[in-house]
């Protein structure tokens, strides 16, 4: 396999399914199988997962209800929720897991301690990083980077329901145009839509590629662990 430690980031909404909100079963279980077969083949997996299909911290402000920090902290909330669905998944696939919090919350799961979190994969055990940053006004794609350059890993993945980086939304621009590699400094001239500029400059000042791919692809994820051009490539 070309890589030996890799870091998923998913979004929360895209474990909702077909659903509106919250968790689809279906989808823990496909991508619980996915993990599955990268692990099996001896890469050790780190996960970061967003909130969004139970609550982000814009959607309390603009709503009224809190502030940009309480609604942030609530975000990261939620972001455990789904790290807690997901490792219960994997574990139903007979993986080891570990779940470590930004937040503190012993009861659950352990607080992140980057050792320790180097260790986990070490031992062959799937690291989910639950609660994001722990800090307001930053999201779940820069707890991704940040995470990926504290545990040495080789590649941020970035699983998303499109096959790669388009120079438009191509389900609304049939014309739009995808790459298959292109650099951090071309992603924020062309204004494209692949991570928030504090999650990319994180990935570029430390060297760390990020690559782009249909999560919801069978096989894909096991293909861009081997090395195979099946999404789009920042570096």
């Amino acid at each position: 396999m070309k890589y030996n430690r890799v870091l998923l980031k998913l979004s929360g909404e895209s474990l909702m399914g077909d659903q509106s909100y919250g968790i689809d079963p279906k989808i823990l279980e496909q991508y619980a199988k996915e993990i599955k077969t990268v692990v099996d083949m001896g890469i050790q997996v780190a996960i970061v997962i967003g909130g969004g299909n139970i609550f982000r911290g814009v959607q309390g402000v603009s709503g009224g209800i809190v502030d940009r920090a309480q609604g942030d902290y609530m975000g990261m909330l939620a972001t455990v929720i789904n790290a807690m669905a997901l490792q219960g998944a994997c574990e139903r696939q007979n993986m080891k897991t570990r779940l470590l919090s930004a937040i503190k919350m012993e009861q659950i799961c352990e607080p992140f301690i980057r050792r320790r979190a180097i260790r986990h994969l070490e031992k062959g055990r799937v690291v989910i990083f639950g609660a994001g940053t722990g800090n307001p006004y930053f999201t779940t794609d820069t707890a991704a980077s940040l995470r990926a350059v504290e545990i040495e890993a080789n590649l941020v993945l970035k699983g998303t329901r499109v096959d790669g980086i388009y120079s438009a939304d191509p389900e609304k621009d049939v014309n739009a145009k995808r790459y298959e590699t292109i650099s951090y400094s071309e992603v924020y001239e062309k204004s494209l839509n692949v991570m928030d500029l504090t999650a990319i400059t994180l990935c570029q000042e430390n060297h760390l590629p990020i690559m782009v791919f249909d999560m919801n692809k069978e096989g894909n994820f096991f293909k861009v662990c081997n090395g195979e051009n099946v999404g789009t490539l920042v570096s």
